[in-house]
């Protein structure tokens, strides 16, 4: 479970990462102004050629290539609940590059949603403890 949970860490801290490039590439880009084909293509094109917001999509590019080899090998009730903890990443890298000011309100629930992940690693903690044992056949057992 360590090596899921750290994958996990890692994967969480890309896409971070990868939500704060895109803000800033957002950012640079500017405001849709209406939905419009013209203005859908206008961000489009800006996007295609934006650093910022290219760096951004590859981060969640890793973040989805680990998150897939994290589901083949746990349980979604216990990954995706997990996965959860980007707030808490994000929100921090938000305050850190983007200068983002985060009131007592949202901290109280960040605490909330790290209680809600750590309920979870617990309860698959449990889980492990609870496992029936493994028996083996014999010879005659298995014909």
């Amino acid at each position: 479970m360590a090596k899921i949970l750290l994958l996990l860490l890692i994967g969480l801290t890309f896409e971070s990462i990868g939500i704060v490039f895109l803000k800033k590439g957002l950012t640079q880009i500017g405001e849709v102004q209406a939905v419009t084909a013209r203005e859908v293509i206008r961000i489009i094109k800006a996007g295609a050629t934006n650093p910022q917001l290219l760096l951004g999509v590859f981060f969640e590019a890793l973040f989805f290539a680990i998150l897939l080899l994290l589901l083949s090998k746990s349980d979604v009730t216990f990954l995706w609940p997990l996965t959860s903890l980007t707030f808490v990443f994000s929100t921090i890298a938000a305050i850190l590059y983007l200068k983002e000011e985060v009131g007592a309100t949202r901290w109280i629930g960040i605490a909330l949603i790290m209680l809600g992940a750590g309920l979870v690693s617990w309860s698959e903690k449990q889980k492990e403890k609870v496992a029936p044992p493994v028996v083996e056949q014999t010879s005659a057992q298995k014909s």
